[in-house]
């Protein structure tokens, strides 16, 4: 069975769908004959590189809130995350455009590690603090996870990988993805969002009845 996750870094519902998911798919029978597969989407990729925008700022700008009303807002979701036993820093979060990150983790795929550098990508923004945008930062997360290093930094010095994730960002929008997380099973089921536990469970069942 083949399952597809299209998701961004910096997205706290991506993190908290995808943990859901993966203690849902422990719980699964068949869970060794599935494949996990992450395809790239971007929340917002008109953020400059290098902003020093907060989160804050940043949610409040795009739903005409107040910084109070988003930082309260923040706090729910860092609820949520607790929940799935996550631990997000939303004060000390750097707003990044996630371009890059998605280019090395489509090279991760290829050598084998995509599973580890999703998490690593997802850890380093909402937990760690660090800059997913800058490229250097992107370098150490690749060695980090067991990439090759020289190879890592040529991919991210030039534009390889970069047609991938516009083609899942396409792919998205031709299946109506207008948010993530979005998970597709066997290109035929769908859940939208960090939904229970159950909701994943029950669409892995249903997958695997109709192969």
């Amino acid at each position: 069975m083949k399952v597809e996750i299209w998701s961004d870094f910096v997205c706290p519902f991506c993190y908290i769908g995808k943990r859901r998911f993966e203690q849902a798919l422990k719980l699964f029978p068949e869970r060794e004959q599935v494949e996990v597969h992450f395809r790239s989407f971007q929340l917002d990729p008109d953020v400059p590189p290098g902003s020093k925008q907060t989160v804050y700022e940043g949610l409040a700008l795009k739903y005409g809130t107040t910084i109070q009303q988003a930082r309260e807002m923040c706090e729910r979701v860092a609820d949520q995350a607790r929940e799935a036993g996550l631990t997000f820093h939303f004060d000390t979060a750097v707003a990044a455009n996630t371009f890059h990150a998605h280019r090395l983790q489509h090279f991760a795929a290829r050598a084998g590690k995509e599973k580890e550098m999703t998490e690593r990508l997802l850890q380093a923004h909402f937990t760690d603090s660090y800059d997913i945008g800058d490229k250097a930062k992107l370098l150490e997360l690749a060695e980090e996870v067991g990439l090759e290093k020289t190879a890592a930094e040529q991919v991210l010095a030039g534009e390889d990988f970069g047609a991938e994730v516009k083609r899942d960002i396409e792919q998205a929008v031709k299946y109506g993805v207008k948010g993530v997380p979005f998970f597709l099973f066997d290109e035929k089921y769908a859940v939208s969002g960090a939904q229970p536990g159950e909701a994943f469970l029950q669409a892995l069942h249903k997958a695997a009845e109709e192969r």
